[in-house]
């Protein structure tokens, strides 16, 4: 049996244990060797957040009675040796329900009411207010308290039509399940809008969420589950029932909510789950394999994913399994094959994403470092090949010398101008950029789309406004590029004169990549397009809904703002940061050989002695570029697939 989730989870967060401590302890040593400037600490600390605050997001997708609850169980909770989430025949998790762990958070269950759908306030802005969330406080250590709070994600109420509209779960002429109507015509809806569970469970506390998400009815009455968090998960499990294989309803989960991303279309795994309804006395094991073989094949075809992503399972056995210690059960059930999927497959393309990114941050601050290292080389040669030329000169020659640098210092003081007006603009196109991407513009640029939404019943022009929308916000990103190329255009032409003119050894980084970003934007409207087909027009005429889309879509669009805000000041920091130390460099150098020279003036014993010293600094500096290599080497040969515990063929 290959690694489960949960194993190949324990070793993924030892590894960023283990890396975090390691970066501390370059920095420590780097501060003592005054090599951490703000270009170098403010990588470091991007790597080090990136390390220690790396989530993986998984989320269970599916039409009501599919088993994801009874999946989670087995998969994260057998332990408790009982099931802590609810999982009943029937329905069970009436609403979102998110699991993580936020050490400042003590263990507790949050539920929002569902009638905070009535205001305009998003999920995200729900999450900044906990008061107005019922709050039920978790024993972790009781597995029977879990059970019974949990047990209230499944919570119902009964509700008129119309309040049932104005909160999104019934539309007139639709297709909606009339079984939801009770003989007085009162409408059955979830109590709760979003659960979120704080506890300290291992993998949880390791940075694991999980996801758990109702039915097609509540989650496309929630726009920001499928514009924010659905799209945002590293892998989403689709479960779909064995016995009945694909249905409308999942097809209509799958085509409308679980929108593909064209980056990666690998982090979809299809579960088949309870197979155990095939088990059937009068069926050999042979043919009870060949339905499941069956179904898979379909799943695969309807759904257009490979079959080695479509995994058939009874998470009910599985979890009965791993209670009892029943290993010939626990095979039977065949959970191991899907925690090998999301072990091997998921977990294992996300560590090789980490792993790659993080190898990049490493060398780029190794590169950045040693380039410093390099000035300070330099200068310790000049200044030593400087004092050699005065041995057996006379007192005037030694003044004579003392005026030179001097007069080197005044030059290079000089050019300080020129250096600042170029700051200048960069300062000022960097300012254009930051504005291009502020909140104030992006609301300039949503004006005629949230214009439309808000229009009162059906909505005429809004799939040419969510165009003409995207498309701004598109040419705006563009706009950043261009800008981006400018000011490296610039950095460049002045960093090659510097370099001439003070032998300086700037490196300019590459053009600043606005790719990611515009994928972002199309996967954004991509999931955005399912609301303004013509089955949504009833749900979007409802000025509530449509004013929650409106926010989701805001939300989302600038946090992928701020990710590029962020990337580009410390793009821009890189270059910045590193003409500063070269500039500081330069006039600690000419600090250190005027004092070299006025001490030869006073001693006659004085030039064997400053010789000496420079002598020794480059003997320092040796020691400071092999211990610099063998700390990032370190930090470098723990992003190897052997180190970093990804099985080579799931790279492969």
């Amino acid at each position: 049996m290959g690694t489960s989730f949960n194993e190949k989870f324990d070793q993924h967060s030892v590894w960023r244990r283990e890396f975090a401590l390691r970066l501390k302890l370059l920095a420590q040593w780097l501060r003592e060797q005054d090599l951490l400037d703000a270009s170098v600490e403010d990588r470091m600390t991007r790597l080090e957040s990136q390390v220690r605050a790396d989530k993986v997001m998984v989320a269970f997708v599916a039409e009501f009675s599919r088993g994801k609850s009874e999946l989670i169980n087995a998969i994260f909770f057998a332990d408790y040796g009982r099931r802590i989430m609810p999982a009943s025949a029937g329905r069970t998790t009436m609403c979102p329900t998110e699991m993580g762990y936020d050490v400042d958070v003590p263990p507790c269950l949050r539920l929002l009411p569902i009638e905070t759908r009535l205001q305009p306030q998003s999920l995200m802005e729900w999450r900044m207010a906990p008061e107005k969330w019922e709050r039920i406080d978790l024993d972790v250590a009781d597995p029977k308290q879990l059970a019974q709070s949990f047990a209230k994600v499944a919570e119902t109420r009964r509700v008129t039509q119309e309040e049932a509209k104005a909160l999104g779960f019934w539309q007139e002429n639709s297709m909606l399940p009339q079984a939801l109507l009770d003989a007085k015509g009162l409408v059955e809806v979830p109590k709760w809008r979003h659960a979120l569970i704080n506890i300290a469970h291992p993998l949880l506390k390791q940075g694991l969420v999980i996801l758990d998400t109702p039915g097609l009815n509540a989650i496309g009455a929630e726009p920001e589950l499928t514009v924010s968090l659905i799209p945002q998960a590293q892998a989403i499990v689709f479960i779909l029932a064995a016995d009945t294989g694909v249905t409308q309803s999942d097809l209509s989960i799958w085509r409308e909510h679980l929108v593909k991303d064209a980056r990666d279309t690998s982090t979809r795994v299809v579960v088949l789950n309870k197979i155990d309804t095939l088990w059937d006395a009068l069926d050999s094991p042979q043919q009870v394999q060949v339905q499941i073989q069956s179904q898979k094949l379909t799943a695969a075809e309807i759904l257009a994913v490979p079959l080695n992503q479509v995994v058939a399972v009874s998470a009910q056995k599985g979890l009965l399994a791993k209670v009892q210690n029943d290993p010939a059960l626990l095979a039977r059930s065949c959970l191991a094959q899907l925690e090998d999927a999301l072990s091997q497959g998921i977990m294992g393309r996300r560590q090789k994403i980490l792993a790659s990114a993080v190898a990049r941050g490493i060398a780029d601050l190794r590169s950045e470092t040693a380039r410093v290292v390099h000035i300070r080389r330099r200068d310790v040669t000049e200044q030593l090949l400087e004092l050699k030329g005065l041995q057996g000169k006379n007192i005037p020659v030694i003044k004579n010398m003392r005026s030179r640098i001097a007069q080197e210092q005044a030059d290079f003081d000089a050019g300080g101008v020129k250096i600042h007006a170029v700051r200048s603009v960069h300062m000022k196109l960097l300012r254009d950029i930051f504005s291009l991407l502020g909140p104030t513009n992006l609301r300039r640029e949503m004006a005629d789309l949230t214009e439309v939404l808000q229009q009162k019943g059906f909505k005429l022009g809004v799939k040419k406004a969510y165009d003409d929308a995207f498309g701004k916000l598109r040419a705006n990103v563009q706009l950043v590029h261009a800008k981006g190329v400018e000011i490296h255009k610039m950095l460049l032409a002045t960093f090659v004169q510097l370099n001439t003119d003070f032998g300086f050894s700037l490196q300019v980084p590459e053009e600043l990549g606005v790719d990611s970003y515009l994928q972002e934007l199309e996967l954004i409207e991509r999931s955005h397009v399912q609301y303004l087909s013509l089955g949504n027009a009833f749900r979007l005429a409802q000025p509530a809904f449509a004013d929650r889309l409106v926010r989701a879509l805001s939300n989302r669009v600038r946090s992928v703002h701020e990710t590029a805000l962020a990337d580009i000041e410390a793009w821009s920091k890189s270059a910045a940061s590193q003409l500063d130390a070269q500039l500081r460099e330069r006039r600690k150098n000419f600090a250190r050989r005027l004092e070299a020279i006025d001490r030869i003036a006073q001693a006659s014993s004085g030039l064997d002695e400053r010789i000496a010293d420079v002598h020794l600094r480059n003997a320092e500096l040796d020691g400071v570029e092999a211990k610099l290599a063998e700390l990032t080497d370190y930090l470098l040969n723990m992003t190897a697939p052997a180190r970093f515990g990804i099985a080579v063929e799931a790279l492969a």
